[in-house]
């Protein structure tokens, strides 16, 4: 029998190993993270090379220094600019309408930015609804299902199976059965928990319902860390939903741990669904290659018929394949053009620098910040604990940290700047969001909708308790060292 001598093996080894080391370092740097960034994980990769590749495959690995292109567009393909031509073509005079009708409200730099780095088309004429809690939002939901005329599309993150969303399947087979086009995605993760039995009632009673990005040729290992976090509906492409809210019974009766559920949703008739819409029809087409592109999905011409108001709107979305960060650039710039205030709603707060100087900066300058989040989760504290560590620092700054101490889950995700532009959507204050998952937010330009979110707020403040630096910082150390150590699992929360 033949054996390899012992310094064979090993110069085979080394040789390997230097192939591995270079290969890793090759991938690494092309991904052009920052210099901090890209030394962690070569030191990770290289020293524990089984375990480090594992997390990396899972957690680290961006889609851009691999696909060689973007698998999933996050703006308006050629196909839909034609039918929403009449809206991208008043972007301009939009514009000069907030300056002389809202001049409060306008800022054209912030305007322009989503417009470039979204593909979000700025929209005139919206009624804009803010609905608080499950309780407001669902029976409005079901309402709007159920007058469905010509098409339903519903794309959610979580998904159960139970009384509430049961009613919702009876309404969408319902209304499928009646001629409705219906068309629903869910996050192929955490989706499963609708269950196969509901879902195949679903298909069987004509509802096309698909799991996001499903394409066979979408599909790797570190794709599971890639959530598809938006929370839309459109009906009728006339009445759009979004906001933060799932179709869970748990946010009627809250979460493990909890009484209720506390959160914040929009329902918009006019322009913005279109925008909706169109984001919805790219996450179908991504996900099954199937082009929803007929006119009956964009009917403008109906909108401008039924709504006069004038409340401009702009749909900002963002994900781990978008060639812009459109979410955490639209967080950051509406933080530095804050004059008086910034109030700020997440459950999880773990920003990543450029969000973290911004508010340390805006509160340095004398802007009001204050900002309220969950102190505790369910199932599980880890993200809940690192960050008070961001609190501490926040705090340190000037800014004003308020912890929802009711027996109630707390899940909005807004900002208000200056009680004049605010945004509702999915995307928390946290790298995910901003990085990983696939978000979307509606940027809303009028002082009567800001002004009602200020209230609320103000409603809110009732149930908190306000963070104390000096309480914490003699917690004691091991305390801090606790919430310091799970901080280090940041960029993963």
């Amino acid at each position: 029998m033949l054996t390899m001598p012992a310094w064979d093996l090993r110069a085979l080894l080394t040789t390997l190993f230097a192939l591995y080391v270079a290969g890793v370092a090759i991938f690494i740097i092309l991904d052009n993270r920052s210099p901090q960034s890209t030394f962690a994980w070569l030191f990770l990769l290289v020293s524990l090379p089984v375990v480090g590749l594992l997390v990396y495959i899972f957690f680290g690995r961006s889609w851009h220094a691999f696909s060689g292109r973007s698998l999933s567009q996050q703006i308006v393909g050629s196909e839909l600019n034609q039918a929403l031509m009449p809206l991208m073509a008043r972007h301009a005079a939009i514009m000069q309408r907030i300056a002389k009708e809202k001049p409060e409200s306008y800022n054209r730099n912030l305007l322009n930015l989503i417009a470039n780095n979204s593909g979000s088309i700025l929209t005139e004429f919206n009624q804009v609804e803010v609905l608080q809690d499950a309780h407001a939002m669902y029976p409005r939901l079901l309402e709007d299902l159920r007058r469905a005329q010509s098409s339903i599309h519903l794309e959610f993150y979580i998904w159960t199976n139970d009384e509430f969303t049961q009613q919702v399947k009876d309404v969408l087979i319902e209304r499928a059965q009646a001629g409705v086009r219906v068309h629903a995605l869910y996050d192929a993760f955490t989706g499963r928990a609708m269950g196969k039995a509901y879902r195949n009632e679903l298909l069987a009673g004509g509802v096309d319902i698909r799991p996001y990005l499903a394409h066979k040729r979408l599909r790797s290992l570190h794709n599971i860390q890639y959530r598809n976090h938006r929370k839309i509906t459109v009906i009728d492409g006339k009445i759009g939903y979004v906001g933060g809210m799932n179709l869970d019974k748990e946010q009627l009766s809250g979460p493990k741990g909890f009484s209720a559920w506390r959160d914040t949703h929009l329902r918009i008739h006019g322009e913005a669904a279109l925008a909706l819409q169109a984001s919805f029809v790219v996450s179908w087409h991504n996900s099954t290659l199937e082009k929803l592109t007929d006119s009956v999905y964009f009917p403008i011409d109906e909108i401008r018929r039924e709504v006069t108001e004038f409340t401009p709107v702009q749909i900002a979305q963002s994900g781990p394949d978008s060639q812009w960060s459109g979410l955490r650039q639209l967080y950051f710039f509406l933080i530095m053009a804050a004059n008086r205030s910034i109030r700020i709603q997440s459950p999880f707060f773990i920003p990543d620098e450029s969000i973290s100087e911004a508010l340390k900066s805006a509160a340095l300058a004398g802007v009001d910040v204050r900002m309220i989040f969950q102190p505790r989760g369910g199932s599980y504290q880890l993200p809940y604990r690192a960050a008070y560590t961001y609190y501490a620092a926040m705090a340190r700054a000037g800014a004003r940290i308020f912890l929802y101490q009711n027996d109630t889950y707390f899940h909005p995700k807004t900002i208000n700047i200056d009680g004049a532009i605010c945004s509702v959507g999915s995307a928390n204050m946290d790298i995910r969001s901003f990085s990983i998952n696939y978000e979307i937010n509606a940027v809303i330009y009028d002082q009567d909708i800001a002004g009602e979110l200020a209230r609320d707020f103000v409603a809110d403040l009732e149930h908190c308790t306000e963070f104390s630096l000096q309480e914490y910082e003699n917690a004691g150390i091991w305390r801090r060292f606790a919430d310091s150590l799970y901080r280090l699992a940041s960029p993963i929360l």
